[in-house]
């Protein structure tokens, strides 16, 4: 990959070493040119803004699978899941079936059930936050209604094997849901292929937008058993005296998004399918091998990440080079240094893109190691 033309659609290339994708992507230039045009015609000529709602959930159906009717817009990954767990019509007894220690926009949904009577089953994980099939499958049975996993862990960067897990909820007539906020955009995913039956995703990570934009895939055979929560004016046909729901997935939109926000995230899905996931994939594993293979010559540096398969890997690689006042010491050594990571929980994780280079990979492993 050459990366000079890439490098200059992100001008934070210029002024820093940025591996900190898991938490935001920065700004592309596409992206701020089409922000840019949007707010001149909104300045000069509102009544004429370039729409932006079908043209979305076309460029999602082409990077995600599905079909664009199964996509609905909403503003993060948190709206997404916490509208499809309030939809559900769930009976005392009912169960979900969880990772222990899923991300708050992927447990917090869940548990809010527990005061109707819904049993939620947190799956003690394996070292490095592993989520495997066989572990959850002794947590299902008749009453199991859904089965929810990340499709990357946000603590340890480990990469969950969605086919097997789906497959899994699928046995037992389960919905299978998944978290792709740190997987879309950067691991493959295709929700026919899959076996997802619901997918939410913030647009703001890997998926080249920015905070506010998001998306829900929900299977079109299961969408009746999944009802709308927030119905807004988009969520149904222009009637004021009746509620007719679209027969598609926009029934699950609410009201006015920031239409914006929309728009330029036109200019990110371009670069992600000019370049295609695979590509970019292949190419966080090379920068995340790199990173682990120098993280794990350093006697004091605990690698969190499971780094032993490579189909478990992802572009996030979660470490520890000590106590936490030593984890937060290293992450403002690092800041003052203009290299950019985050520090959540206490340990240190570092997530490269497909813009980033071999040398700063390099620059980042001598200022950690050194």
């Amino acid at each position: 990959m050459d990366l000079s033309p890439v490098r200059k659609l992100f001008p934070v290339t210029a002024e820093l070493t940025y591996l900190n994708n898991a938490s935001e992507s920065p700004l592309n230039t596409r992206s701020r040119r089409l922000l840019d045009e949007y707010v001149v015609k909104l300045s000069t000529a509102p009544h004429d803004k370039p729409s932006v709602r079908y043209r979305t959930r076309l460029a999602l159906s082409e990077l995600l699978g599905g079909r664009p009717d199964e996509y609905a817009l909403v503003t993060s990954t948190g709206i997404g899941i916490g509208i499809v767990a309030a939809g559900i019509d769930w009976q005392p007894g009912d169960n979900v079936v969880i990772p222990a220690d899923e991300h708050w926009n992927n447990s917090y949904p869940w548990f809010a059930l527990q005061r109707r009577g819904v049993e939620v089953r947190a799956v003690p994980t394996t070292c490095g936050h592993r989520v495997l099939p066989e572990d959850l499958a002794a947590a299902v049975d008749g009453r199991t209604r859904v089965v929810t996993v990340a499709a990357v862990r946000f603590n340890s960067g480990f990469r969950a094997d969605l086919r097997a897990i789906g497959e899994l909820a699928h046995r037992h007539e389960a919905l299978f849901v998944v978290d792709a906020a740190q997987g879309a955009g950067v691991v493959p995913i295709n929700v026919d292929d899959d076996g997802i039956d619901v997918l939410a995703c913030a647009g703001f990570k890997w998926m080249l937008g920015m905070h506010g934009t998001g998306l829900l895939y929900v299977r079109e055979g299961v969408q009746d058993s999944i009802h709308p929560v927030l119905p807004g004016m988009y969520a149904a046909e222009d009637d004021l005296r009746a509620l007719r729901y679209w027969p598609d997935a926009r029934r699950y939109e609410t009201g006015t998004i920031a239409y914006q926000l929309y728009h330029a995230w036109a200019g990110g899905l371009e670069i992600l399918r000019e370049i295609g996931i695979g590509n970019i994939y292949a190419r966080v594993l090379e920068l995340t091998g790199r990173l682990i293979a120098g993280l794990s010559t350093q006697p004091n540096i605990t690698l969190i990440t499971p780094a032993a398969r490579s189909e478990e890997r992802s572009a996030i690689v979660v470490f520890s080079v000590g106590s936490a006042d030593d984890n937060k010491a290293m992450y403002e050594r690092l800041r003052s240094h203009g290299i950019i990571i985050t520090l959540r929980g206490g340990v240190l994780r570092v997530s490269p893109n497909f813009f980033n280079t071999e040398a700063e990979i390099d620059e980042f492993l001598t200022a950690v190691c050194c």
